[in-house]
């Protein structure tokens, strides 16, 4: 083929005819490479291929959609996307997705009122997905005038909300025991909280636990603070728990106000961990360097995205879905934050 014929074709744009007459094979085995079948010997898909690069051949996707009924696209509805647990969920639903041969369609919630949640749903009818991935909390989930879309597989992530989907979570409650309890071991009387938003669902789990771990080993229970998951509100938390001479182990909710708590403790004259001692939850990679380093809870967020899109496409697959949640564990990481009480 002359440099001007490919010149040509390209313009035009190649056909499978095209295709099969270059690599010297039918319409059909074109069709069959194509389509991902996998009824070819590996010398002609080969070959085929080769010819596909060379004339600059492109399936055509849509059409084949309509064909097969599916667009090896799924859809993400997600909130507070600045956030570091979000984040990093959405990247590995990205490589997860990517790794299984699905494209992803993000739709951002900017506020998570029931109508902005419904107009996400809403969305989704207007984009060539076929299924739906839910990274949305719980709390605003529970809301009886959101309209979840129906006739989709669906699957949601760090939920506790009452819904007919699969549920997929990092284990909340497992990660805030081995935190306290870690402290607790170390010889602490007890452990004091700086809790993530009150209307946050794995906030409210890491603070059940922690409430629950202390009553279990028979601890007193402080007075929880709250924060919003930043470094700023860490800090203004901090300067509360600093000044309290009782205070002496912290579990705190996320990396982030971790950090604005050290801030406070190092200002106040309050060393860690010889008078506080501290762990956070998430091990974002900037946790080992924080100075101290930071003892904290990890969270696998490649696992929780994997078991979502493994879940999701199982029900496009299926056209069916299991109901039992999928609790991801967690791992205690100890760095140099805690220590035993001063005697």
């Amino acid at each position: 083929m002359t440099a001007d014929e490919k010149q040509v074709r390209r313009r035009r744009g190649a056909s499978m005819a095209d295709v099969a007459r270059l690599a010297g094979v039918s319409g059909q085995t074109v069709s069959r490479v194509a389509n991902g079948r996998r009824n070819v010997d590996e010398a002609t898909r080969d070959r085929v291929l080769a010819a596909m690069r060379e004339v600059g051949y492109r399936p055509n996707n849509a059409a084949r959609a309509l064909r097969s009924g599916h667009f090896r696209s799924i859809g993400v509805i997600a909130f507070e996307l600045s956030s570091f647990g979000n984040t990093r969920t959405l990247d590995a639903i990205a490589a997860a997705a990517t790794s299984s041969g699905y494209a992803v369609n993000l739709i951002p919630v900017l506020d998570g009122t029931p109508h902005d949640l419904s107009g996400a749903f809403d969305r989704l009818g207007e984009q060539a997905v076929d299924g739906v991935i839910i990274l949305i909390e719980a709390h605003r989930l529970d809301e009886a005038d959101v309209q979840m879309p129906e006739g989709m597989p669906v699957v949601v992530i760090d939920s506790n909300a009452d819904l007919d989907y699969p549920v997929v979570d990092t284990d909340q409650a497992q990660g805030s025991r081995l935190a306290t309890e870690h402290l607790l071991g170390l010889g602490h009387r007890t452990v004091w909280h700086l809790g993530g938003p009150e209307d946050s669902y794995a906030a409210s789990r890491r603070l059940r636990s922690w409430r629950q771990t202390l009553t279990d080993h028979g601890c007193p229970v402080p007075p929880v603070l709250t924060g919003d998951w930043s470094a700023g509100s860490g800090y203004v938390a901090g300067r509360e728990l600093a000044a309290d001479p009782d205070v002496t182990a912290v579990f705190v909710a996320n990396d982030q106000m971790a950090l604005g708590l050290l801030r406070a403790l190092h200002e106040a004259g309050r060393a860690v961990p010889g008078d506080v001692s501290v762990v956070g939850f998430d091990d974002m990679e900037e946790a080992a360097q924080f100075w101290p380093p930071l003892t904290t809870i990890r969270q696998f967020f490649p696992e929780v995205a994997r078991r979502s899109v493994d879940a999701l496409i199982e029900g496009i697959r299926t056209g069916e879905h299991h109901h039992q949640p999928v609790a991801v564990g967690t791992e205690l990481v100890v760095r140099a934050s805690t220590a035993p009480p001063r005697r």
